[in-house]
């Protein structure tokens, strides 16, 4: 969603974009081509399970190394995509190169292959294993990285938690990654560098974050926030039975979904019971729901509760009789509710009981102040000096005129432990030893001057 709006961005622009991916257009857009579309590997769109949402939560360094990485990698075989690096159009030629920020930093050697600028965006707030691409830095203090649930202002452990939890993610993620070099160079060119080293071709990356949701952070100019870009009702259509059902709650509805993905219908009973009751009482407030299969689901649903396998949900938050927004958590969901001033209900599964759920639905429903502060943080949200789509168009354009190296930082260039300073550190505590070291020389010396004079002295009297 994110990159589809962007492309359309630069195209409305009047830039011709050329795209590889395996979400194709299902409407002609003017200056956006569908250039390559790629298969996919693995259904992910309404197909995970609560046992593949489990196993994702376990280590997300693997996760997205793997079948977000180095299977995505794989695609680089397509002759297609290797036809175009070595051919590509020269009239006009290309102008730069984007490329998703994720796990398959391999896609990086077409722009090197081709001598582009290369510009990564994030659907999400970087991982720990973005940052070193641009040479952002991490202040680990007060920055907790995007897997932990911990606030800026962390305790002493929580700040130990988050530097030992990072540096393994990293680690982690590097190592997973590391069969990305055969895979470049088999697919594309034998001559071509380490992945690590091609990764840093990057030059800017567009996050999808922003100050007022993701808190004050150390940023390069080379990381740009565009958080919310998605958020365009621009080809988002509302089904007519939907529209009128919404317009029929005249109590209000509540809108809940585990996002695009995960199937609410394969959860544990236990889960299911929990939601269905709660949800069932607070009649007659209705609730829209996202199930794929309801025939899957293995308890009865309530009488207040309407379903759909799909739902155009930047239409729904934005929709007058909306009450509140029960989610997983989901970055983009997130983003559209705060910019429609939606009370968010977040789920725990490993806390949640049925009397915790009614009281909280009770309080959301009942207390205005939710609805109140979900506007002031829209407001927020929302007060920027240009739009998150024209921001990203800006930097895009910027690059292309002035080079991929216009907004590279220099520490690129460096080693982790320059960066950090320690070569300097070490010579500072090697200087300090050495000059203690040569006072404590200097004071013996001088002391065995003195002794040296007394035992003289000493010897003269006793003659």
């Amino acid at each position: 969603m994110m990159f589809e709006h962007l492309m359309k961005g630069l195209a409305r622009k009047g830039h011709q974009v050329d795209v590889i991916s395996t979400f194709p257009l299902k409407k002609p857009y003017p200056n956006y081509r569908d250039m390559i579309v790629l298969p996919t590997h693995r259904e992910f769109m309404n197909n995970l399970t609560f046992n593949d949402m489990n196993d994702m939560i376990v280590s997300a360094s693997t996760a997205v190394a793997t079948f977000g990485g180095t299977e995505v990698c794989q695609h680089l075989a397509d002759s297609r995509i290797q036809d175009l690096v070595k051919n590509p159009p020269k009239d006009p030629p290309y102008d730069v190169v984007l490329m998703e920020v994720f796990g398959a930093n391999c896609f990086a050697a077409i722009a090197y292959l081709l001598k582009l600028p290369l510009v990564g965006v994030s659907s999400s707030v970087l991982y720990p294993w973005h940052h070193d691409l641009i040479g952002n830095p991490e202040n680990l203090a007060f920055a907790p990285n995007n897997i932990l649930p911990f606030p800026q202002r962390m305790s002493f452990w929580q700040r130990t938690y988050n530097l030992v939890h990072t540096i393994y993610h990293k680690l982690n993620f590097n190592y997973h990654t590391s069969t990305q070099t055969e895979i470049i160079r088999k697919y594309l060119s034998e001559d071509l560098p380490d992945i690590r080293t091609i990764e840093k071709y990057v030059s800017l990356i567009l996050s999808n974050s922003y100050i007022s949701l993701n808190g004050i952070k150390d940023m390069t100019p080379g990381l740009i926030e565009v958080g919310g870009l998605h958020v365009q009702e621009e080809g988002v259509e509302l089904p007519a039975s939907l529209e009128k059902w919404m317009n029929e709650s005249t109590n209000g509805f509540v809108y809940f979904t585990f996002g695009s993905m995960v199937k609410i219908e394969s959860f544990p009973l236990k889960f299911q019971e929990i939601f269905f009751k709660s949800l069932g009482k607070i009649t007659p407030v209705r609730v829209l729901i996202k199930i794929v299969n309801p025939n899957e689901l293995s308890v009865e649903l309530p009488k207040n509760i309407h379903t759909s396998s799909w739902i155009p949900q930047v239409k729904v938050l934005k929709h007058p009789n909306i009450k509140a927004f029960i989610t997983h958590g989901g970055l983009m969901g997130t983003q559209e509710a705060l910019h429609y001033g939606v009370p968010l209900i977040g789920l725990d599964l490993y806390t949640l009981t049925e009397e915790k759920m009614d009281n909280v639905l009770n309080t959301i429903l009942r207390d205005p102040t939710y609805r109140e502060t979900a506007r002031k943080f829209s407001k927020k949200f929302l007060d920027r000096p240009l739009s998150a789509i024209d921001t990203a168009v800006y930097w895009i354009e910027y690059i292309v005129r002035h080079g991929g190296d216009a907004l590279r930082s220099p520490s690129t260039e460096l080693t982790w432990w320059q960066v950090q300073l320690l070569d300097v550190y070490l010579f500072f505590v090697a200087v300090t030893l050495l000059l203690i070291y040569l006072l404590i020389a200097a004071v013996r010396y001088i002391f065995s001057l003195i002794n040296v004079e007394q035992n003289v002295s000493h010897k003269k009297k006793i003659s």
